[in-house]
Parts: structure tokens; sequence; C-alpha cells
């Protein structure tokens, strides 16, 4: 499943290709039959909150997004969704986003990448929902969720998510607060998107370990300081992957150290795998599909386990139960900037 960075490089895909156009909307597949009733209307906005896309059409581009008239399209990937683009060269800043796929154009026969006419792709049978603007198309198959909402339907749904830490307007407070009320799993709770919105399975193994803390320890056992230290963390590293499109959450001097991870599917792809420039995904987690191999930091047999029907990952001995007393400096490992300094840990 997508996490919430991704979500916000769709949106801007969306916005890049899409947005303040006239565009064409179908459903080839015939399961979001309300396609019909946006067709020929402008894509006014594309804005993504955890991982939940909205997107605003309204029927003149004198209107402006957020107006009475405005119907939202809401999308949730899910597992399985996927969005891929085809048009002119430079009309999306990515080919695709979600769940493996076969880029557009590449079963067309008697046709390849760079032949391909954007204006001739059949959609598949599967597509639940096409967009076609003036320089290109962007097709969506398998999402949990695709829908027609109006702006009360729209703040129904956002209500309901916790704080986005790539939104602007997030408000990390009902996130901390929530945190130290609850007698649940620090590493449950940074997956319910009621509490904070956008994280998944990644960002949960990654950011408890560089913040030191055993999944296992409940919410309210511990300190604000170690709550508001895990959103100051959240927020580079999210701005680094919805900037490139990558998880990359290592140091420096602790890439080259058992650069393994134990695949045994594709889910850690991420863009740019074949780029020789970026770091590889052997070297951008610390314990995320790296159970039974060495802690890069100490050499301890990283450890998974079920939680929540979800698998987390951890290092026993660098993530204790209640504190967080880090040996190395928690340095952004793709950015100048250092993170904030150690907080006390009294409440």
């Amino acid at each position: 499943m997508p996490e919430g960075h991704t979500v916000h490089r769709l949106a801007a895909a969306l916005r890049a290709g899409f947005g303040e156009q006239r565009v064409r909307t179908s459903s080839p597949q015939g399961r979001f039959s309300e396609a019909a009733d946006l067709d020929g209307w402008v894509l006014a906005d594309a804005e993504a909150v955890g991982k939940h896309l909205f997107l605003a059409f309204v029927p003149d581009a004198s209107v402006d997004a957020g107006a009475p008239v405005t119907r939202y399209v809401r999308v949730h990937l899910g597992l399985y969704g996927s969005w891929t683009f085809a048009g002119e060269p430079g009309f999306a800043t990515v080919h695709a986003i979600g769940a493996p796929r076969v880029r557009i154009g590449e079963r067309e026969e008697g046709l390849d990448d760079g032949d391909v006419d954007w204006r001739r792709i059949v959609p598949r049978p599967t597509t639940r929902l096409r967009i076609a603007g003036p320089q290109g198309l962007a097709d969506l198959t398998g999402p949990t969720a695709c829908e027609v909402l109006d702006a009360a339907g729209r703040q129904a749904v956002i209500d309901r998510l916790g704080p986005d830490p790539l939104r602007a307007d997030a408000d990390r407070r009902r996130f901390v607060d929530r945190v130290l009320a609850s007698r649940t799993a620090i590493g449950v709770l940074l997956m319910n998107q009621d509490v904070i919105a956008g994280i998944g399975n990644i960002y949960r193994a990654e950011v408890l370990f560089r913040a030191r803390l055993d999944p296992t320890v409940p919410g309210r056992d511990l300190t604000r300081g170690m709550v508001e230290g895990i959103w100051e963390d959240l927020v580079p590293l999210m701005e680094y992957g919805a900037r490139t499109g990558r998880i990359v959450t290592t140091q420096p001097e602790h890439r080259d150290i058992e650069a393994r991870i134990v695949e045994r599917s594709r889910g850690t792809r991420q863009n740019g795998d074949e780029d020789p420039d970026v770091v590889p995904r052997e070297k951008s987690f610390y314990v995320y599909h790296r159970q039974t191999l060495p802690c890069r930091v100490c050499a301890t047999e990283i450890r998974s386990a079920d939680m929540a029907a979800r698998t987390v990952f951890w290092c026993p001995r660098c993530q204790t139960v209640r504190s967080r007393r880090a040996t190395w400096t928690r340095e952004h490992p793709a950015a100048p900037w250092a993170l904030a300094p150690e907080r006390s840990e009294r409440p």
C-alpha cells in the first residue's frame, strides 16, 4: 500500500498534468458511473490528506475550487490501486504510482515505450477512471475507494483522519495528545490513520528505530518529548519522500554495514531504483525487511512479528521499552540540516 508521501506526489503530478484544464472523464470498467457526470468539467485542484486523494472538479474555469458546486473525487489506492500516466514529453513528473503495474502503452501491440501515441492508447478493461486532457491522460485501476463527494462529504473524511505530517495545516498536538492518552502500543498507534495520517509499515518501523523505541510500549508510557520527537523526525523524512519518491532513513555512515534486506516480493521497490546514483533500497532501511540480519548499529539480530495484521520490525537491543537515548546523531540522511536536539524526557 502506498504511504502518504506517494499520494502527495500523485496529487502534484495530477495538478501538473491537468490543473485548471477542462478534461474528459470516463469509466472504461463501468464501475464508476459518476465519471460521466464530470465529463468536460475542469480539474481545479488535487490534494492529499494522508493516504486519501481528493480531486476537485468545477463546471467552469471561472468557478473557484471550494465553491458549493465543486465535486470531489475521493480515491484511496489501498493494496492494489495504481495510477498510470501517458502523454506528451514533460506532461507528468511520474509514469506510475501505486501497486506494481505495467506502464500505459507497454502492452499495446507493435508499440514500445518510445513510440506510444498516447491518443491511441485503449484503456484496459480494469480501468476504473480515465482522465484525459490536452497533453496526456491518467488511468486509475484497482482502488479501494473511488467516489464523488460534496464539500461536506470531503470534510467528513478529513475530520476522521489524524494530522498529516506533510500538510501545512497539520496540528501535531492532536497526534501527541492522542498517543499519550492511549493504552495501545505505539507500533499500532502509528499505523492508525485516525491518530496520524499517511504513515505506513516502512515509516512505522524506521521512525521507531530512529527514536530507539520498542514498538510494544503503550502510548501512555511515553513522555511528551518522545512523542513530539517522533513527529519531528517524520516531517523531514516524509518531505524527502514526497520530493524524491524514496524512503531513505539510514545515516550515510551506516549504509554499507550489512547492506542487505530480506525480500519476498517487490513490496519495497521505490521510485528510481534503476538509477545508480540513488541510495539502493538494501541500504535505505535500518530494520524494515531486515529480519534475521544484524543491526547496522549494534549487530544484534533484527526481529519481526505480527502486530495489528501487519509485520513489525525492530532491533531488541537498540529499541528499549521506555527510553530514547540514541548513541548517534539523528541527522536527516539526504539533507544537510539536523533535526531538533533530544528533548527532555520529563512530562
